[in-house]
């Protein structure tokens, strides 16, 4: 598995590795912490199929027909809404809301995903993050006590051997594979802005009090979608998306230790949730872990 800038000029045939619907192994959890009241954070974690409605037929058993179609894509998504209390909430709400929306009636390029007309697929993840954006202002502006609301989105849709992932804040994805860890996402945040200016010093971002400080968000005033390719076509890798109240407690040396061991989703993400808040758990924590196990000889 690794990051492409772009997908090759041509994709062939589709990998007899291509897990089945079966063999995906899903999982997401959500948690308030140990110190906020309530839980400004929500996640998705779906499938997008190609389906027949019969709206009438004369055939007697209609109901064995094969009405939904071979999966096209795996869906999943993490907001951290910001704002406080209601308002973070709804903002995370309505992102989540918005970007499933768009999957599932708006977005019809799946089959460029992965082929030289990928630029398409691009371009509709960048508008599918705007219409995000763009909803949550509205919800905004209608709003009487006139508090900002707004939240981070980071979406991973995995199009079989390609893997999307379109971000706005400093909400995480990362992927595991042969043993090694790597973050696809990049913080979108102040601190981590001057760092890669070469005003900050790396080792020193962690104590820094603008490494939590947005320079984009989903309803601020510049939301910034990134998309990022990766080749996931390799069995046994994992992708985790989280929200950044697991990574003030837990290291990337702790994900990957809680992922080198093969486990189920549930497991890996249990252990990471039970982790953050041993260590304080002074946010809203949000987990989603999705892989496709080795098949069995």
């Amino acid at each position: 598995m690794s990051i492409q800038e772009s997908p090759p000029a041509d994709v062939t045939s589709v990998s007899p590795n291509r897990p089945s619907d079966a063999e995906l192994d899903l999982f997401g959890i959500t948690h308030r912490g140990n110190v906020r009241p309530d839980n400004e954070d929500h996640y998705l974690i779906c499938t997008v199929h190609p389906q027949v409605v019969i709206h009438g037929t004369s055939l007697p058993n209609a109901d064995a027909l094969p009405l939904r179609g071979t999966r096209l894509a795996t869906l999943m998504v993490v907001a951290d809404g910001v704002g406080g209390s209601a308002a973070g909430s709804e903002a995370a709400r309505l992102a989540t809301e918005a970007i499933t929306r768009y999957v599932s009636s708006t977005l019809r390029s799946y089959h460029a995903a992965g082929s030289a007309t990928d630029e398409e697929f691009l371009a509709a993840l960048r508008a599918a993050a705007l219409e995000a954006h763009n909803a949550v202002l509205a919800e905004s502006a209608t709003r009487h006590d006139k508090r900002k609301m707004a939240t981070t989105l980071t979406v991973a849709i995995a199009v079989w051997p390609w893997l999307y992932v379109t971000q706005v804040g400093d909400s995480r994805a990362y992927y595991h594979a042969n043993g090694i860890l790597r973050q696809i996402t990049r913080d979108q945040t102040i601190g981590q802005a001057l760092v890669d200016q070469g005003v900050m010093p790396a080792d020193r971002l962690h104590k820094s009090p603008l490494r939590n400080v947005l320079s984009s968000a989903i309803g601020s005033d510049e939301a910034l979608p990134e998309v990022t390719l990766v080749d996931v076509s390799e069995r046994a890798c994992t992708l985790l998306l989280c929200s950044d109240g697991l990574t003030k407690h837990v290291t990337d040396a702790d994900i990957a230790a809680a992922l080198a061991t093969p486990r189920t989703s549930r497991e890996v993400a249990t252990e990471l949730l039970e982790l953050a808040l041993s260590r304080g758990g002074t946010d809203n924590i949000t987990i989603v872990v999705a892989s496709a196990p080795l098949k069995r000889a």
